[in-house]
Parts: C-alpha cells; sequence; structure tokens
C-alpha cells in the first residue's frame, strides 16, 4: 500500500489506496497554495481545479481523463512557482496511480 511518512492505513476501511493517496497529495498541496503570500494570474485556476481534484476523492471513483485534465491545468497554473513543485510532484505521482498516462490503460477493479 502506497503511504506518506506519518500516515497509517486504515484497516478495512475497502478504500482504493490510490484516492487516499491522491487526497493527501492534494490536501497538501492546497494548503502549500493557500499560504503562499505571493499573488499570481492563474492562482484561481490552480485553487479551483484542485477543489474538483479533492471532490472527486470524495466519491472515490475519480474519473481518469478528468484527473488528468486537472493535473495539466494545475501544472500550467504553478508550474513555474518553485515552492510549489514538490506539492505538484506529489499530486502527480498520485494522479499516475490511476493509470499509464500513454493510454495502456488502467489497472483493473
Amino acid at each position: 500500500m502506497l503511504r506518506s511518512l506519518g500516515q497509517r492505513p486504515v484497516t478495512g476501511s475497502g478504500e482504493d489506496p490510490r484516492v487516499a493517496e491522491l487526497r493527501t497529495a492534494v490536501s497538501r498541496l492546497r494548503r502549500q497554495l493557500a499560504a503562499l503570500p505571493a499573488e499570481f494570474p492563474d492562482k484561481a485556476i490552480a485553487e479551483d481545479e484542485l477543489a474538483s481534484l479533492a471532490a472527486m476523492t470524495v466519491t472515490g471513483a475519480p474519473e481518469i481523463p478528468r484527473l488528468q485534465r486537472s493535473l495539466l491545468l494545475i501544472a500550467g497554473a504553478i508550474g513555474s512557482v518553485s515552492a510549489l513543485s514538490r506539492g505538484l510532484s506529489d499530486v502527480r505521482n498520485a494522479v499516475e496511480l490511476f493509470g499509464d498516462q500513454r493510454g495502456q490503460g488502467n489497472p483493473p477493479r
């Protein structure tokens, strides 16, 4: 099971560990973005897409094309903000857990 430091798996929760990883990464990046003192033109776009990703983790079955689209919009909006690069990388890695973005398919459920 994939997990970040300091997190314990929830035994018997039945939750997809990929969803938990995505939720954690999105939450962390949202906090980092909110704490960033600088304003930049596309901050609202990043905030909106992170909110969309967070909402997708509530249902437990995110749509992969939508995940990828949100990731691209977030990366475009904050990709040049070096203070957010680690958080963005974590979100990208979490999205990649849902399937190969090159079209090899998704893991069976």
